[in-house]
């Protein structure tokens, strides 16, 4: 079976999977989430493969999940059947018994920044953005996964305010292993990749599993199964921003949503500062 939402392909030992939607700057809309879990059983079956790389099409990794497509759902019971299909597959890349390298360039936020972030490895290009914009219209992260990556007190920082983050900047705290120029992304991904491809299947296989474990008897697999029954009780809540939100979506688009998004909260932080001085 072919995709429609994304391209795979195999250089060597590696299996390239790119996120195909560049017009919507790979927005993770359902469709795309299910054929990327096919895609990630594929490279699983594979004995051939040994590496996989995940990376966008386009001017980005992947803006996030699809929003349009998300302010269409309206019970609790919907959204907890939406998100548990986005966590399933971002657990299918941390599952995966082979290394998986996320090559990341432009924006990678919110539910791709969790693709991301489940990745074993990130190498960012020197124009990426990664973060959890989120919580500035009402919603939240689906696959609670940056505590494990980034610790509690920069979790908590990026959680609250929905800031991004530059490649240089995520570098240093530690949510990506590397930056390199954006006209050698691919270059310097598919040269780790064959480094990693060396090791014998088996080797890295119980190599990865046993790292996983660490955190998953830390409380990682817990968390996220407690905030996918936070996170659908907080998408389905219909609070004034999400509400809002989503009206602008439907009448006047995404791009007019994210518009209002973003203006409002700099304006409410403009207003608390002047309140203050």
């Amino acid at each position: 079976m072919g995709y429609d939402d994304l391209i795979y392909e195999k250089r060597g030992f590696t299996a390239w999977i790119t996120l195909n939607r560049p017009k919507q700057l790979n927005a993770l809309r359902e469709n795309l989430v299910r054929e990327l879990y096919r895609a990630l059983e594929d490279a699983e079956k594979d004995n051939d493969v040994r590496v996989v790389v995940l990376k966008g099409a386009g001017r980005a990794f992947s803006a996030g999940y699809d929003l349009v497509e998300e302010a269409k759902i309206k019970t609790g019971q919907q959204w907890r059947d939406h998100l548990d299909l986005d966590i399933r597959t971002t657990m299918k890349v941390w599952h995966m018994p082979k290394p998986v390298i996320a090559a990341v360039h432009g924006y990678c936020l919110a539910g791709a920044c969790e693709l991301a972030m489940a990745c074993d490895l990130t190498v960012a290009a020197e124009d990426a953005m990664l973060g959890e914009p989120e919580i500035r219209f009402g919603s939240g992260p689906v696959t609670m996964i940056m505590p494990y990556v980034l610790g509690l007190k920069k979790t908590r920082e990026l959680l609250y305010t929905g800031d991004t983050l530059d490649a240089k900047e995520a570098e240093r705290i530690g949510m990506v292993n590397r930056v390199v120029p954006a006209d050698k992304l691919e270059e310097e991904v598919q040269k780790l990749a064959d480094r990693i491809a060396k090791v014998p299947p088996e080797v890295m296989k119980l190599t990865k599993l046993p790292l996983n474990r660490c955190y998953e008897m830390a409380g990682l697999k817990e968390a996220i199964e407690y905030n996918l029954e936070a996170s659908s009780l907080l998408n389905s809540a219909q609070t004034e921003e999400q509400v809002e939100f989503n009206t602008i979506v439907r009448e006047r688009g995404l791009k007019a949503a994210l518009e209002w998004r973003d203006n409002r909260y700099e304006e409410k932080v403009a207003r608390m500062n002047a309140k203050r001085d």
